[in-house]
């Protein structure tokens, strides 16, 4: 099978294409990130590069994949949609499958992307002529993370779920979420081995209760992928237990929501340094633990500065998604 992959990023495809067990004849692979490119050509040296997207002449294929880039589709984002310079990508997508289908009427796609707004949907399901099926990550991997794929290879389902855990990819872990404002890891800080639990706004930290993580982005700033330790996790216990609810540090409070779980940032404002020296209350996945929660190969990223490794393994798909949907071809 001859393959173009389009936004190829750290080239998933491959990955997942080869654990699908599809003989690939010819990889072609359109993508810029110079970083993205390391990793692909240290793992899949025999790739075909092709450049930039827009300036590509589609060679013959059998399968035409892709995740064209989602910013401006993102719910998370300013929703720009088609007017955001790279979510029109997605018409270079278009132009391509397009002159595939004129040589190869039978020629098999695959598009990725996120959930948006109905609208926005529909443009590309009629330029595609499918409907997406919409699968969660969290079905095969300890990610939460929901996507829309449309594609034309035959009886795609749902993957079955594997039942896999956070847990399972970080060990003695809790993970947590927190609101864009809350600065929960701030750098040249004078407490804590440069750590500073001091948010200025009093958000809240809300513990996930799937035993999922939460999905993970291109931006790997602390933000959206924290973990509290289970020392943390122990020290607060002991602070609520007995039925005690509230408990101030110099006037700041702690307050345990039973409801929501939800433990309140500023219960690190103003605790003493004696109290957290000792060990690293919150902090972020790692390059590996990302690999895992991507169902990526350990190492897979290994080629990249630690940035640029999570920055792509956030852009990237969870494979064993990928692959669920490829299997599909062979049946």
């Amino acid at each position: 099978m001859n393959v173009i992959s389009l936004f190829d990023g750290m080239s998933c495809g491959m990955i997942a294409l080869k654990r699908a067990g599809i003989q690939v004849d010819k990889y072609y692979a359109s993508e810029i990130d110079k970083a993205a490119i390391l990793v692909s050509q240290s793992n899949y040296p025999e790739i075909i590069r092709l450049g930039d997207v827009t300036k590509v002449a589609a060679p013959d294929a059998d399968l035409l994949i892709g995740g064209s880039p989602c910013q401006g589709f993102s719910f998370a984002g300013k929703q720009l949609n088609f007017e955001d310079h790279r979510s029109k990508l997605f018409f270079e997508y278009v132009r391509i499958l397009e002159e595939l289908r004129k040589r190869n009427p039978n020629v098999l796609f695959l598009l990725e992307n996120v959930k948006m707004k109905q609208a926005h949907k529909d443009v590309i399901s009629e330029r595609l002529g499918v409907q997406p099926i919409e699968i969660n990550s969290a079905l095969v991997s300890a990610q939460n993370r929901k996507r829309l794929y449309w594609t034309n290879i035959p009886n795609v389902t749902q993957p079955v779920d594997k039942g896999i855990l956070l847990k399972d990819a970080i060990p003695v872990t809790y993970t947590v979420t927190r609101t864009e404002e809350a600065k929960l890891i701030r750098k040249n800080s004078k407490h804590t081995h440069g750590r500073d639990f001091s948010p200025r706004s009093g958000q809240d930290l809300i513990p996930r209760k799937d035993d999922k993580s939460n999905c993970l982005t291109a931006v790997h700033s602390g933000k959206q992928h924290l973990v509290l330790t289970k020392k943390a996790l122990d020290y607060m216990d002991r602070i609520v237990s007995g039925g005690r609810t509230h408990w101030d540090f110099k006037h700041h409070s702690y307050v345990h929501n039973d409801e929501s779980s939800a433990v309140v940032a500023n219960f690190f404002k103003g605790v003493p340094y004696n109290v957290l020296k000792d060990f690293d209350c919150i902090r972020a996945f790692d390059p590996i633990e990302c690999e895992r929660l991507k169902t990526v190969p350990e190492g897979y990223t290994g080629a990249a500065p630690k940035t640029q490794r999570l920055k792509m393994l956030g852009n990237g798909w969870t494979v064993d998604v990928i692959s669920h949907i490829f299997k599909h071809i062979i049946q």
